[in-house]
């Protein structure tokens, strides 16, 4: 089929930006609104999504469906999208442990195709180009390869092994994530001493250090809500390889004293700071 028609469940920053790369070789990209934010209707619009009532009509149209949602939600969403019986290529590409995904396929029928994917880097914006790295059956890869090909969404295949686009995914964000909230410690215990301004001059001295993009910090403390999970996700994977999760568990600990700042655009460096010194 030249030009599929796929579903895209639900779509957030990421989600929103994938679909409408997407829509350049499907026939149509529906989302079903039923119960979503007013953010979510403005992002399903600005990206050209084609707006279905229900989930159900959703999947019935759909040949494939594409899962981006918070990683809490994503073996629920699946669940759902079991239930109602569809037939086709299902992609899961949330941030969730190899494990979960592999639970996550078996939940479908030997007709489903399952396909393990995992988004690195930013949402396909303002010249920016993302990796979705994909996993298992080499007819549903082929298939994904094809739906972003020529498209700001870059393809990588990692094998036929539903799990391995997953680990790949948390192993990079368990660095890159662990890594921001690092910073926003780091810089929180200085200013605690007056010497916030001497640390960054100190780490800016040093080539691509975190330590000297201080005002990420905030830009952290907005998206906490969605990285803790995240790295709960990452910390499970560690934990099933034999390797200590904790760190990545304090650091989920770390982000969770954000959670009421949920996608705040206007929070600043010293806001966030505050919240974090507040237990």
């Amino acid at each position: 089929m030249d030009q599929p028609t796929v579903g895209i469940l639900h779509p957030g920053s990421m989600g929103a930006a994938v679909a409408a790369c997407a829509a350049t070789n499907a026939a149509a990209v529906l989302w079903c609104g039923a119960g979503r934010s007013a953010a979510s209707v403005e992002r399903a619009a600005e990206a050209g999504l084609t707006s279905v009532d229900t989930l159900v009509e959703l999947l019935d149209r759909s040949d494939i469906v594409i899962s981006l949602c918070p990683s809490a939600a994503a073996e629920d969403l699946a669940r759902e999208v079991v239930g109602h019986r569809f037939a086709g290529v299902f992609v899961e590409a949330n941030a969730i442990n190899p494990e979960r995904v592999q639970r996550i396929a078996g939940l479908f029928a030997p007709d489903v195709t399952v396909v393990d994917g995992g988004v690195v880097g930013s949402p396909p914006v303002r010249n920016k180009t993302p990796t979705l790295y994909l996993s298992g059956p080499v007819a549903g890869t082929a298939r994904i390869e094809a739906l972003f090909a020529g498209t700001a969404v870059q393809t990588a295949v990692l094998g036929t092994e539903v799990g391995k686009a997953s680990a790949l995914k948390l192993a990079y964000a368990s660095f890159q994530k662990t890594s921001r909230v690092l910073t926003a410690l780091a810089v929180g215990m200085a200013r605690e001493h007056g010497v916030d301004q001497e640390l960054i001059e100190v780490a800016s001295r040093r080539t691509d250090s975190y330590l000297s993009e201080p005002q990420y910090v905030a830009k952290t403390a907005s998206r906490a809500w969605r990285w803790g999970p995240e790295l709960e996700e990452a910390a499970d994977a560690l934990a099933a390889a034999g390797l200590p999760p904790e760190m990545l568990r304090a650091a989920a600990s770390t982000l969770a004293r954000w959670d009421d700042v949920k996608d705040d655009g206007e929070l600043t460096l010293t806001d966030a700071l505050d919240r974090l010194a507040q237990p």
